[in-house]
This record gives C-alpha cells, structure tokens and sequence, in this order.
C-alpha cells in the first residue's frame, strides 16, 4: 500500500532503539524525511541516518527545551513538520508494593510517560496546524486501561497519557491535526527483554530466571508471543498517513489479543 508520506517530514521522539528506532525506519523507508530525537544515540540509528535525509538530536525529551530543541531542528533542516511521534517512555517495575513507590518514582513516571509527550505536542503544534493535513501518534500501553499494581505509576502515566491525547485530538481536530494512540502490549524491545528491563527485574525480584518471566507474560495472550516493533511502527504510520485520513482520537491496541474486554 502507498501511504502517501513521500516527502513529508515527522518528528520522533525516543527513536534510539525500540519502538522509536522501528518507526523512524520505517518512515525513511518511505521517502520521509526525519527529526530523530533521543537522550543517547545508537549506532543503528547513525546508520539510518545515512539512508536517509534525517537529523539526529541528542537531548533530554522530557524536558521543554529539550523537545523545543528537537522541533526546532526539524523546522531549520526541513521547513515545516507533518507529522509527530511521541514515544519517549520508560517503567521501573514496582516490585516492594506501592508504600515503596516514593514521589520521586511517581515523578520519574509522570516526566518520561506524560509530560515529554505533552511538552513535544505542545512545541510541534503550531507547526503541525501550519502544514495540516498532519498527525499525532503516540505511543501509549495497553496499561492504560489494564492497570497493574507491579507498574502502578506507569499504569496511571499511561492513562492520563491517552486522556490527553483524546482530549486533545477534539481541540485539533477541526484545524485538520489527527491525533491517534496505539498502545502495544508486551514488545521485543530493551524495556522488556535487556539488561535492567521488566523480565530481568521481576525475576531477580521473584527469585526467577528472566526467561520465565518472559514466558508468563505471554501465557494468557491468544498470539503467545511478543510483538516486535516493526509491526508497533507499521500501525503508527499507518495512523500518520491520510489514508487513516478520517480517523482521530483512536486507540489501536496492538497486544495479540493480551485485552480480552470489548
């Protein structure tokens, strides 16, 4: 399918490695020209950057200056922005219950999974409403509405997140900016499967080797298996596209059947 994203250009937050790194690939892939931003980079990202017309900015996306840094390259180097991919995000398992999640945990949350997501939307939009037709899609959790006390504040990050995005996809979507969530559920990136990530903390935790942490995490999924960010990227494209051209204040779950409500 041709999506239509030729020449256009998007902004990425968190595009180091993952989800981020899957998107920005897959939008150079389609002739997109990419603001890749992330607080370190990798030497998978420095090479697609030599595929493509891309700009990598190394900052911190939770801040405000960060993502106004990062929007203001993408402006500078390219004229305008057409699309924004918010995926800054992180969780610290919460393995001691929730008297052992201190403000400053709660903080942590709130910063990486709410707050770099609004102050990037807050820097792109009037640009985005400049060059609309355009989009927002942001990476959310299928946590956002299967709340879990083992990441009880990124749970409620993720929820406040996606109430953001619906409010905001009202506001925006009179002046042609879409906004969309996709919200995956478990997914072969670092968060869950590297070193420090969700399988490894919960097993030391539970005196378990992370490769039965992995496993039980997907024993109650009809698929039985992660989803790899490449397929996390193709949904988000597809939200950024005008082929989704009517669809707004969406969120698509992309869990393997993980949510079994309707």
């Amino acid at each position: 399918m041709n999506l239509g994203l030729a020449g256009r250009t998007a902004v990425v937050t968190g595009a180091g490695r993952g989800i981020g790194l899957a998107v920005a690939q897959a939008l150079v892939e389609e002739g997109v020209r990419v603001a890749a931003g992330a607080r370190h980079g990798s030497a998978e990202l420095s090479a697609l950057a030599e595929r493509g017309e891309m700009s990598i900015v190394l900052d911190d996306l939770t801040t405000a200056a960060g993502c106004q840094a990062l929007v203001d390259e993408a402006v500078a180097r390219f004229g305008g922005i057409d699309l924004l991919v918010n995926n800054v995000g992180g969780v610290h398992p919460r393995t001691r219950g929730f008297l052992e999640v201190s403000d400053e945990d709660w903080q942590w949350a709130l910063e990486a999974n709410l707050f770099s997501a609004v102050r990037a939307t807050r820097a792109a939009v009037p640009h985005l409403l400049r060059r609309a037709p355009s989009a927002i899609v942001t990476v959310c959790s299928v946590n956002a509405a299967l709340p879990d006390p083992g990441v009880i504040d990124y749970s409620a990050a993720k929820a406040a997140l996606r109430s953001f995005c619906k409010s905001l996809s009202k506001e925006l979507g009179p002046a042609g900016v879409r906004v969309n969530t996709v919200s995956p559920g478990p997914v072969e990136t670092d968060l869950w499967l590297g070193p420090g990530g969700v399988a490894e903390t919960v097993g030391r935790a539970q005196g378990l080797d992370p490769a039965a942490v992995r496993a039980a995490a997907v024993a109650g999924i009809p698929t039985a298996r992660f989803s790899r960010p490449s397929e996390v990227a193709q949904v988000v494209l597809l939200l950024a596209s005008e082929t989704a051209g009517n669809i707004t204040g969406a969120d698509v779950l992309i869990d393997g059947g993980m949510v079994s409500t309707v």
